[in-house]
């Protein structure tokens, strides 16, 4: 019985040590193939989502794994652009009103080039890529970021209390591995992916670092969560051609980004800030 009781406290210790129970969290981009997965784990951890996306919500309003949580008004959603300063001030006054100022903010939102993508332009070759397509994935990917953390980090510090977490990717610690793409070559197409996403994730280390000490004092922690690719129905040859290159063979799955975000988004990483949590079956390890 001594045991079990042990057991049982740990158990309800652990439980309450991952909560994120009356906690806000503020994510962007939380419409997408992601993010939808991310406003799901923290509404189920018990915490309130505000989600700031350039789309419209219905895929939101449509997936009835989210009906309970709307009805209950644990989920709303503003279209906002995260490279305008005024409208993301405006959805954090509106947030602040309804819920309360964040507790957590995911900094998601972000322009890629999937190894599917239609777009020529983007995916050429370095020597002939547009400044324009370079300039947009620039201003979601870093001036987005650097926004948000700018106002909704800035009324966290005047609470004393908050966890921001920059979302990167491998190829912002590595350069990719253009034979990965080299399927979309042989079939007479130009395919490179494009140096401005590596470029953009890997300025988000060191404003992560920047800020982790900057408002260490304000009891802010600001971390990255560095993912690999995550499976989503990518051409076959891709898919294949990737997972020689991973330690654990294979991409990974939507649910194996949740632990480590709800890790950082919890009180379990109190001592953890600064840092860069990867999650890439070993592909950075090579």
């Amino acid at each position: 019985m001594t045991a079990f009781l042990r057991f049982f406290t740990m158990e309800k210790a652990l439980d309450k040590l991952f909560s994120l129970n009356n906690k806000v969290a503020l994510i962007t981009g939380g419409l997408g193939q992601l993010g939808l997965e991310y406003v799901h784990a923290l509404v189920e951890r018990e915490a309130r989502v505000a989600i700031i996306d350039m789309s419209d919500d219905e895929v939101l309003v449509n997936d009835e794994r989210f009906s309970p949580f709307l009805d209950k008004g644990l989920i709303s959603s503003f279209k906002v652009d995260v490279t305008i300063r005024e409208e993301i001030e405006v959805a954090l006054q509106k947030v602040t009103r309804d819920m309360d100022i964040p507790h957590i903010l995911i900094n998601n939102a972000g322009l890629d080039s999937p190894p599917d993508s239609q777009s020529s332009a983007a995916v050429g070759s370095f020597e002939d890529y547009p400044d324009s397509i370079y300039d947009q994935i620039m201003n979601v990917n870093v001036k987005g970021t650097f926004l948000c953390c700018q106002s909704i980090g800035r009324a966290m510090a005047n609470e004393g209390r908050g966890s921001i977490i920059n979302i990167s990717s491998i190829y912002g610690l590595v350069s990719p591995r253009q034979k990965i793409y080299e399927f979309r070559r042989k079939k007479g197409e130009e395919y490179y992916k494009p140096f401005p996403y590596s470029v953009s994730k890997s300025a988000i280390f060191n404003l992560t670092r920047y800020l982790a000490t900057y408002w260490a004092e304000s009891g802010v922690r600001v971390n990255t969560l560095t993912l690999a690719g995550v499976y989503n129905n990518q051409p076959d040859e891709f898919v294949h051609s990737y997972c020689e290159h991973v330690p654990l063979g294979r991409m990974a799955n939507l649910q194996e980004c949740i632990g480590p975000l709800i890790f950082l988004a919890s009180d379990a990483s109190s001592y953890v800030t600064g840092s860069n949590l990867i999650v890439d079956g070993g592909y950075t390890a090579w």
